[in-house]
């Protein structure tokens, strides 16, 4: 923090505004495989762009590269996920928008009992597009930033995934899915207390549901799956400039898959988790996150335990311009 000891200079103000937007992972495109990251839908200036890394290691009794989840009661998969991406902010009507493409890839293992597979390789890239319908402006210029302050802000979600991942039909355990699948939500953010960094504390919703073509070559089948609905929670605050947390939460519903006219089970599980993150500099922030569900004894329950490392490399003309300014 600064004191009046150690005045903060001219270009330091809108520096640390524009690069704490920017760092703050709000350019990032969502993890589209599993529970939103905290502060991900954050709006940001328009006309950056960002490239976010991202590793999971995740076990349980579903294929996490498979956003329905399916559940095979007593299986024990395996993953080792790694996400690329690319994402560009811009304004449209004025609203704040952004559009972003990720690309899963890694490996996977399955233990069925008697029987265990494995799958590798790249899965079904994302094409995302977020647009703000409730909140304020979208930010065009120093001033804006200054300025901002999310309050209530409301944006629409629409996820579609290409289905040109790696499959195997002669195994039910894949990395591509064989099949369309999107999701379509609406984030809410909801600002508590003072807009200042060092103190920001939001509380975070999405609202989303997930829909699923048809997969016709599944093991020689053809499986079906309901809509899948899914609420994500988080509850953020600052803890220094640079540093901060949150509490997450998720629940899903629904998702009932029919694997040639056998119907499967619905969802109705929660997961709880945490998540770290730490603005490194300008460009540059990390996050760590942990994640789990609850209440899963029984064979037919969600069961997923998670770590996530996500490192997020954000830039824009105006904090290049102005860090040339400063040296200069």
């Amino acid at each position: 923090m600064y004191t009046k000891e150690e005045p903060m200079k001219p270009l330091d103000c809108p520096r640390l505004a524009v690069a704490t937007m920017l760092a703050m992972g709000a350019l990032c495109p969502p993890q589209a495989l599993a529970q939103m990251p905290a502060r991900f839908y954050l709006d940001t200036l328009s006309g950056g762009n960002a490239v976010p890394l991202i590793f999971e290691s995740i076990s349980g009794n579903t294929n996490p590269f498979d956003p329905a989840l399916t559940v095979t009661p007593d299986a024990n998969f395996d993953a080792t996920m790694a996400l690329v991406g690319y994402a560009h902010t811009f304004s449209l009507f004025d609203r704040a928008a952004m559009g972003a493409i990720i690309l899963p890839m890694g490996r996977i293992s399955g233990d069925f009992g008697a029987a265990s597979e494995t799958a590798s390789g790249f899965g079904d890239p994302t094409l995302e597009f977020t647009i703000n319908i409730i909140g304020p402006p979208a930010q065009k210029n120093i001033p804006d930033i200054l300025r901002y302050q999310p309050g209530f802000s409301v944006d629409l979600l629409a996820d579609l995934a290409l289905p040109i991942g790696e499959y195997d039909s002669d195994q039910s355990l894949n990395i591509g899915q064989n099949r369309w699948y999107g999701r379509l939500g609406m984030p809410i953010i909801w600002q508590l207390g003072d807009w200042v960094p060092g103190r920001r504390t939001t509380l975070e919703f999405l609202p989303a549901v997930w829909l699923f073509g048809d997969n016709d070559d599944y093991v020689g089948q053809t499986m079906e799956t309901d809509p899948m609905f899914q609420l994500d929670a988080h509850l953020t605050r600052d803890f220094t400039e640079h540093f901060w947390g949150s509490l997450d939460a998720a629940w899903y519903n629904g998702g009932q898959a029919t694997i040639d006219g056998v119907e499967g089970e619905k969802l109705n599980n929660v997961g709880v988790g945490l998540t770290l993150g730490y603005t490194v500099n300008d460009n540059l922030s990390l996050t760590f996150g942990y994640k789990s569900t609850v209440d899963d004894n029984d064979p037919g329950d969600l069961r997923m335990d998670g770590f996530m490392f996500t490192l997020v490399y954000g830039w824009h003309p105006i904090i290049q311009g102005m860090g040339r300014l400063k040296s200069e």
